[in-house]
């Protein structure tokens, strides 16, 4: 890891020296007859175990394997203030796009259709807050790369309805999956990006051509007032900072570099 510290752009470092970092935990569950097995020998030396020994000896018959019950279906409709259901968000994020909004909009990828951010829960009107028979809605939040606005759509549950709709400039929510994977693909398709290639090379011996092949944490790259003119659009364009991790291995350092996704450029810092 030394070696490639030094021979490229895209640094290799241990994921504690990155501020975005993951961590997975490992669960383990003991199903019944299994506590305390030994698969080399019983308790007693014998290579029996202690449950074996009491069936010989006209004990409780075996303990039955243990049975991985499937979480319980979800309804397709929550109450009150109950997280959306997954089909509540497939419904509504069909319902906030209408013909003119499709028409007149780009995703992340240029296509035509704005690119979806994120689906919530909306918050109860002012005097719908007490009450339990309020219509549930949800918020719809895309990002039209057309001309970089935000757009927010509240839906009612109940009716169907798009009952507001809310246009910002300037705001920049945290990137959305296919946005962090659309970052990725520019970069590695980006001169710019061969550091990061070398190093995943270097680390698994294999070429780097797809951002699947990468574990993505993003932030939003905001351009800071007297900064660089070359990033002086961040905050109005849509832009980011990425922090790749090899799959099962180390984390890479490519805080050096933004992707600003409304140019569809990479730029490197200083």
């Amino acid at each position: 890891m030394r070696k490639i510290v030094h021979r490229h752009l895209g640094k290799v470092v241990a994921g504690a020296a990155i501020a975005v970092a993951g961590t997975a935990v490992m669960v383990g569950i003991t199903l019944p007859g299994t506590a305390g097995a030994d698969t080399t020998g019983g308790a007693d030396g014998s290579g029996q175990s202690a449950q074996q020994a009491a069936q010989g000896q006209g004990g409780a018959a075996a303990v039955q394997p243990g049975v991985v019950e499937e979480a319980p279906a979800e309804g397709d409709r929550g109450k009150g203030n109950d997280p959306l259901t997954d089909d509540e968000i497939a419904r509504v994020e069909k319902l906030a796009v209408n013909r003119q909004l499709f028409d007149g909009s780009e995703n992340v990828r240029g296509a035509r259709g704005p690119q979806r951010i994120d689906t919530q829960l909306a918050e109860p009107e002012a005097d719908e807050v007490d009450d339990p028979n309020a219509p549930r809605r949800a918020d719809v939040t895309f990002y039209d790369y057309r001309d970089d606005t935000l757009v927010t759509r509240t839906i009612n549950l109940d009716t169907g309805k798009v009952e507001h709709t809310a246009t910002q400039r300037g705001v920049q929510p945290p990137l959305s999956r296919s946005e962090e994977a659309e970052a990725a693909k520019l970069l590695i398709a980006d001169p710019l990006g061969a550091g990061l290639k070398a190093d995943y090379k270097d680390a698994t011996g294999k070429e780097l051509t797809s951002p699947d092949q990468l574990q993505l944490n993003s932030m939003v790259y905001t351009a800071n007032p007297g900064g660089s003119a070359s990033v002086a659009k961040c905050g109005e364009h849509r832009c980011t900072r990425l922090f790749p991790k090899i799959k099962n291995g180390a984390w890479v350092d490519l805080r050096d570099f933004v992707i600003d996704l409304s140019a569809r450029k990479v730029i490197r810092l200083g």
